[in-house]
């Protein structure tokens, strides 16, 4: 199928562009410059340079597509909320329009939001997709985000939203940063540590989203999470024996974090339990199901991609 994507440079976008071109898709992808374009094709995919705060940059590219997947992440501040709007909107629009049906055309077109577990917020029994939302304040705008997408659903669409967990893999994510903190031998946790992460390794994340892509029946929401449940502190005291010094830990008080951090800190102290039945019922299955358990490997990678990334800096 044709697909258009946009953060195939991203964190969850790069793990999803590169098991949908393994799974046969033609991708086009959303970048911002050519030297970006020219690391997506040497993977596969169709580079279009665009900006997702500059709609008329890739509303061309996003017509003439069986499917469309929103894995970017705007950051700039006070913007992002906004942008993310607009690009749904976008994609919406195009995957709405009619158009002549060819051989190999889906059924229906679809629309994947990647939205995320935090739009939950505070969990201390296990939530599932039918959850309704109690989002942190960071996750705030998601809830009209999932609206948007879900009540766009029709006999020609399908719409999906995926909240994943907390990412983790390569070098990137909140994981990756206890990684780096644990290397520079200072720690600083939100609250007492013993809050739960809903978890999810890249990987298999990605994967998810490779189902949901080919499964011409999945749509609503889906969570992804590998179901551990694991605290803030069994990751800590897993990686520190692997690192020259033991690092020192310092836990700081909410409050405190808030005023140097924002809305972000909330995120970092978050105690949630999160499954994922839908997505399980697609086949899915974690092949990771703990950051603890699997330490050695998970720093391996971590320090990889921080290699290849200072190679290419």
């Amino acid at each position: 199928m044709r697909i258009f994507l946009t953060g195939a440079t991203g964190y969850v976008g790069g793990a999803v562009l590169e098991l949908l071109i393994r799974g046969g898709h033609h991708v086009t992808a959303l970048v911002r410059d050519h030297e970006k374009a020219a690391s997506l094709s040497t993977r596969g995919a169709f580079p279009v340079i665009g900006d997702l705060a500059e709609p008329d940059s890739f509303r061309a590219a996003a017509e003439a597509q069986d499917g469309y997947v929103h894995a970017a992440l705007d950051r700039a501040p006070g913007r992002g909320p906004s942008v993310e709007k607009s690009a749904i909107e976008v994609m919406l629009a195009a995957a709405k329009r009619p158009r002549t049906a060819g051989s190999g055309t889906p059924a229906r077109r679809f629309v994947v939001f990647t939205s995320g577990a935090w739009i939950l917020g505070r969990a201390l029994e296990p939530l599932t997709e039918d959850a309704p939302p109690n989002p942190i304040a960071i996750a705030a705008h998601r809830v009209e985000h999932e609206r948007l997408v879900l009540q766009a659903a029709s006999e020609h669409l399908r719409a999906v939203v995926v909240r994943p967990g907390v990412v983790y893999g390569g070098g990137r994510g909140m994981v990756g940063d206890l990684f780096k903190a644990a290397g520079n031998g200072l720690v600083r946790v939100i609250g007492d540590g013993n809050n739960r992460w809903p978890l999810v390794y890249d990987r298999d994340l990605a994967d998810l989203y490779l189902r949901l892509v080919n499964n011409g029946e999945a749509e609503g929401v889906f969570h992804a999470n590998d179901e551990g449940d694991e605290r803030v502190n069994d990751i800590l005291n897993a990686i520190s024996g692997y690192f020259p010094a033991r690092p020192d830990v310092r836990h700081v008080p909410l409050e405190e974090a808030r005023t140097k951090m924002g809305p972000y800190a909330e995120a970092l102290a978050l105690d949630q339990v999160v499954r994922s039945p839908r997505a399980r019922a697609l086949g899915w299955a974690p092949t990771l199901h703990s950051v603890a358990k699997n330490a050695v490997r998970l720093l391996e990678e971590w320090r990889a991609a921080r290699h290849e990334a200072s190679v290419h800096a």
